[in-house]
């Protein structure tokens, strides 16, 4: 039973008829009279110094109205974590998706018919597209400082001691693929000058924070002088962070010179060929294993190509290093985990952020392990998992509820899985066409930042005179629902119904610095904050409900839109919400309020490893079947089952809609999804090359929804976001495995490997492809 009124019920998406009638308006449907528009000159080489760019040409062509380089940025031109990512290139390109000039023009044919009128002179230099041979002492460095962009380490117990004492050794090269975010909408800005000397820019910035403070730096003002307005977003999945950046402050700079405003809109090309993507990885996975199943020791090297730019790297492998080991017991530990500098498109943060790469290998390895001790993956999951009160490899005591070994005995009940998995083991794989199997994964998450760094979103409560009520916050709805789920959350405080809930669109100058929308904190973060603000008006109409009707003892409760008092488990009504409102502005009092989720319960040690990486985790299970090809190698996934411990369920449809989401981008990670690049070069930059799921490869699906209410989230909420994408692929590696006894190391699982099988182990055993970690 649901103690609630509008927590954890189906409540419509408070954006939703905006969408479903094509009145949502999205960064490209802007206009404005008298607008430019924007266009943008890329490098011809992936690394090549700068040493002349002609302009003049461009220029004199009628209709446009300036051509800027780097020399025109009157501000910083240089922003990231390591601020190296070049708004326009400078003294070198570095990618091909570098920008060499930008240009303005009174139309778009004329700003891209002037952009080929530029000419640039180049000096070409030798690239480097491997992300493993960067970091040797001989490379090609692509920053005077080398290619290395982080080195995170991970140190428990005595990894000699833990391999003295292990039975067997299990050691595997695997390899992830970079990774196109796919959203709907590719990046569009629109930049305006005002009267007092300042800018507006209206985009899909998922982090516009960010954008706000590069904007500002680029145009050389202050903060107060740029306005950033937060459009409808038709998905980002983590991509419109620096990407959607770098096209608005582009437009902001444009608009500046020539003091009209400016529409910048990315072709999908354009997007394609720009931004960042997800980090491949070059996983080296080494197990010294008893016996008995168990796990003495977990020794792992794990390269990302960071591309030619910082971005998340250090984030995003910081994740990784964190839960490399996955939610396993091992007492002796030693993870390395590097990010490189390369001349390909750079890489930064996607749905999953560092873990989806690392659950493959660990995943993989778990079911190998069961393999060899005679064991079924659940049964090696159920002896090694974390329990209550676990140690991670990073030395931090689990204290919350760890749910882990629910959501695998839940998934493995609903779905026969042991079985099923039985039976297709012993099917007789000779002679047949197509084959069967089922395949498990799971994993535990890091809730939100953690470790990282500053998580303290803000949100504003205002109830207005006439008792509706109007929201805010720092936390952006990319199309996951974090509206509504705030909506919901502050509704609940309030005891209204959700149609009296208006939300407003984000504004770099109505909500305090929130921080990036990332690491599925939107619910467990800006929830919390939005609780908090809710909280703060309800005290102070609780106050004024006391003064106004002599009220000493008992709790007030707000509900259904009135107001009651409670004592000894009776309610008495004592008026309408309006009634009360009315009654705190005649007292003086606005109902506006601020609130700040803060939750500083974290630590790490970088020499180490060692820390309270995160201050809750989440844990899920899925459960994948497929049917493979053995003419052909075609995976088809046939059902899926998805199983999340989500703490508490704010809208139970919005959770399912994105554990479906999760599932069709893990299975397009599984066995479809691949940027490729030959020599930097992209080769995949539209739709018609670069293959994602359609509904008709969907399975047919279910999710179950655990509930275990956590202490630090709205009502219990944790997260759902990350969980529901980050455990497909594995889940799905293993069904092909379980179906042609072929163990997939690499994806997408490609059909060579599918049909050649064991080839690539072989290979390792002969020793042409080395899986050894260097100590």
């Amino acid at each position: 039973m649901n103690k609630h009124q509008i927590i954890g019920s189906r409540q419509k998406r408070v954006d939703a008829l905006g969408k479903v009638t094509g009145a949502a308006k999205y960064a490209a449907d802007y206009n404005i009279p008298f607008q430019l528009y924007g266009a943008v000159k890329y490098a011809e080489y992936p690394h090549a110094i700068i040493k002349k760019i002609v302009t003049a040409e461009a220029e004199k062509l009628a209709g446009v109205t300036t051509v800027l380089t780097c020399k025109d940025v009157p501000g910083k031109n240089h922003f990231g974590l390591i601020p190296n990512i070049r708004i326009l290139a400078d003294d070198r390109t570095r990618y091909l998706g570098d920008v060499v000039a930008i240009v303005a023009a009174e139309n778009i044919k004329t700003a891209n018919q002037a952009v080929e009128m530029i000419q640039i002179e180049y000096e070409e230099l030798p690239a480097v597209f491997d992300p493993e041979e960067a970091l040797k002492p001989n490379a090609v460095k692509l920053y005077d400082e080398g290619n290395q962009i982080v080195h995170h380490k991970v140190r428990k117990g005595n990894i000699t001691e833990g391999f003295r004492q292990a039975d067997f050794i299990i050691e595997n090269k695997f390899t992830t693929q970079a990774i196109e975010h796919a959203y709907l909408e590719p990046e569009a800005a629109l930049a305006m000058p005002d009267e007092h000397d300042g800018f507006k820019i209206i985009g899909c910035m998922q982090n516009f924070y960010t954008s706000h403070k590069v904007i500002a730096g680029a145009l050389d003002k202050p903060l107060s002088k740029v306005q950033i307005i937060q459009s409808t977003m038709g998905g980002s999945f983590g991509g419109k962070d620096e990407s959607a950046t770098l096209v608005a402050v582009r437009a902001a700079l444009l608009a500046q010179k020539t003091g009209r405003p400016v529409k910048m809109v990315n072709s999908r090309e354009d997007s394609f060929i720009q931004s960042y993507k997800r980090h491949p990885y070059k996983m080296y996975y080494k197990w010294g294993c008893k016996k008995d199943g168990t796990i003495a020791a977990m020794e792992m090297k794990i390269i990302a190509d960071g591309g030619a730019y910082c971005s998340m790297s250090p984030f995003v492998t910081w994740r990784s290093v964190v839960q490399a080991t996955g939610p396993y017991y091992c007492a002796n530990v030693k993870t390395d985990v590097y990010a490189a500098y390369t001349n390909n498109n750079f890489t930064g943060a996607m749905r999953g952020f560092g873990s989806p790469q690392v659950n493959f290998a660990i995943e993989s390895m778990m079911d190998e392990l069961a393999e060899k001790v005679g064991k079924s993956p659940l049964e090696i999951r159920l002896q090694n998992g974390f329990e209550q009160n676990a140690v991670t490899a990073t030395g931090q005591k689990l204290d919350h509820y760890v749910s882990l070994k629910d959501v695998l005995q839940t998934s493995a009940n609903e779905s026969s899985f042991e079985t099923c998995w039985k039976e297709n083991k012993s099917k007789q794989k000779i002679g047949k066409k197509i084959v069967r199997g089922i395949g498990l994964a799971c994993a535990y998450r890091g809730v939100s930042l953690g470790a990282e760094g500053v998580d303290a979103p803000s949100s504003i409560v205002y109830v207005q005179p006439d008792g509706s009520v109007s929201l805010a916050s720092g936390i952006i709805d990319m199309g996951q629902g974090a509206r509504t789920a705030m909506a919901q959350i502050a509704a609940e405080v309030l005891g209204l119904p959700l149609t009296r809930v208006h939300f407003q669109e984000p504004d770099s100058g109505r909500v305090a610095d929130s921080g990036a929308t990332v690491a599925s904190r939107g619910t467990i973060m800006g929830g919390g904050a939005m609780k908090i603000a809710a909280e703060n008006v309800r005290k102070i109409m609780e106050n004024t409900a006391r003064e106004k009707f002599k009220l000493s003892k008992g709790d007030i409760v707000f509900k259904n839109e009135n107001i009651f008092i409670r004592k000894n488990k009776s309610e008495k009504k004592i008026c309408s919400f309006d009634t009360l409102v009315e009654a705190c502005y005649q007292a003086g009092r606005p109902l506006f309020a601020s609130g700040v989720r803060n939750i500083a319960v974290t630590s790490w040690d970088e020499e180490t490893g060692q820390g309270n990486a995160y201050f809750t985790f989440v844990y899920g299970t899925n459960i994948a079947e497929v049917e493979v090809d053995l003419a052909s190698g075609k995976v088809n996934v046939t059902r899926f089952l998805s199983t999340h411990d989500v703490g508490k369920a704010v809208n139970k449809s919005m959770v399912e809609g994105q554990i479906y989401g999760g599932v069709a981008m893990g299975m397009g990670y599984g066995v479809m999804e691949n940027f490729i690049q030959e020599s930097g070069k992209a080769k995949t930059i539209n739709f018609d090359e670069y293959y994602i799921p359609t509904a008709l490869d969907m399975p047919k699906m279910k999710s179950i929804i655990v509930e275990n209410e956590d202490k630090f989230g709205p009502f219990g909420a944790k997260s759902i976001g990350e969980p529901a994408l980050e455990i497909a692929a594995p889940a799905i590696a293993n069904a092909i495995y379980n179906a042609t006894g072929k163990r997939i190391y690499n994806l997408p699982a490609n059909l060579e490997e599918i049909l050649l099988g064991r080839k690539l182990r072989r290979d390792v055993e002969r020793g042409s492809v080395s899986c050894k970690i260097e100590v």
